[in-house]
């Protein structure tokens, strides 16, 4: 008996908590996992592991996030990547594509041109080849979107705004701003959707899209300038006087840094730029934190329930960059199979360990702490 309740001890140990405030991840955790999975998504157009990584992406969105205004938002997210996909391939098939190609699929009437438009054309034979490279190319694009939409909503950007270094807070009005507005749209176009339904009014069409996208994007702006507005008559921002050196040597810092991380980080998604690309956002990221951390001092703003990194949010953040760091392994050891070959047309094949690094961004799924019932929190707010 005493053996048995032993282990049912373990067993509660070793399985997430329920969601708290005190021990709710910080935003931030969410945000490096997923942009450690946009960054894999970046390295490879091999379409079994997009797949499997907008599955990850999926699974864990259903399995942590809350009844929050925004994280409705990932619905959003995913037809806006299959749009992205769509756009993609009309693009291909009306003006053509680069990729020589062999097994016509279809032939359109072609739109005579002048000669200063030489290398362009409109209508034509469009070939299975460029089809198979759009369609990769615009599921690249659409699973970054994804994991985009993926920390929109599992990240609280009250909380995010909350891990901003001093030095950024002068800039935190916009941030709020800009981080709440697409939240905002998404609740208020469920909103109105079900008063329109109720009224026995159409959801669906033209005329129904018209009707609701002006008040939806002028209530999902007004709420975020309001919170903007609260946060600014709270003195969000204000800072203390500097000796003008320390200014100037903050503002080189903080510039020189983050144009060291845009840098780098464009080197690591380019493919043959891995080489300078680490070296080079390393050194951005130092220069960038020293910034950060000197133009701290400015700020005079206390910080109430600062976030805390435990153990599961390391857990969350590192199971992102794991997954970025072995795509971008993979992509210089055998970048044949990350990015499968269109002419000839071949069938993709699934690499087996970029496909188990993939697996082990549903990490989060596992020891993030479990958030209420719907029901329950319903129940709760008055």
């Amino acid at each position: 008996m005493t053996r048995s309740t032993g282990t049912a001890r373990l067993h509660r140990a070793r399985r997430a908590p329920e969601a708290t405030r005190s021990n709710a991840l910080p935003a931030g955790a969410w945000w490096l996992w997923a942009l450690g999975l946009a960054t894999a998504a970046s390295r490879t157009t091999n379409p079994l592991l997009l797949g499997l990584l907008v599955g990850v992406a999926g699974y864990v969105v259903a399995a942590r996030r809350t009844d929050a205004p925004w994280a409705r938002s990932y619905g959003a997210f995913i037809k806006l990547g299959l749009f992205v996909v769509g756009v993609r391939l009309v693009f291909s098939v009306f003006l053509g594509s680069p990729i020589p190609g062999t097994h016509t699929a279809f032939t359109l009437p072609e739109v005579p041109l002048p000669d200063w438009a030489q290398g362009v054309r409109i209508g034509g034979r469009v070939t299975a080849e460029q089809l198979v490279f759009a369609l990769y190319d615009g599921a690249k694009l659409a699973t970054l979107l994804i994991c985009v939409g993926a920390a929109n909503s599992l990240a609280n950007p009250a909380r995010l705004l909350k891990s901003l270094p001093g030095a950024l807070y002068e800039a935190g009005v916009a941030v709020v701003v800009a981080m709440t507005f697409a939240p905002n749209m998404v609740a208020d176009v469920v909103r109105l959707r079900t008063a329109r339904r109720l009224r026995g009014r159409a959801t669906g069409g033209i005329g129904a899209v018209l009707q609701i996208g002006l008040p939806v994007l002028e209530g999902a702006l007004e709420r975020s300038v309001a919170v903007a507005a609260s946060m600014d008559a709270r003195g969000y921002g204000r800072t203390a006087q500097v000796p003008p050196a320390v200014r100037h040597t903050t503002n080189a810092l903080t510039l020189g840094g983050l144009l060291g991380v845009c840098a780098g980080t464009y080197g690591l998604l380019a493919v043959q730029g891995a080489v300078y690309g680490l070296p080079l956002l390393l050194a951005g990221l130092v220069a960038a934190m020293a910034g950060l951390r000197l133009g701290g001092r400015r700020s005079v703003r206390t910080r109430y329930r600062p976030d805390r990194w435990g153990v599961r949010a390391w857990l969350v953040a590192g199971s992102g960059v794991v997954v970025a760091a072995v795509m971008i392994r993979a992509g210089s050891a055998d970048p044949a199979a990350l990015r499968p070959g269109v002419v000839p047309l071949t069938a993709p094949v699934l690499p087996l360990w970029p496909a188990a690094a993939v697996l082990a961004g549903l990490l989060p799924a596992v020891v993030a702490p479990v958030p209420p019932p719907i029901s329950r929190t319903s129940k709760e707010q008055p």
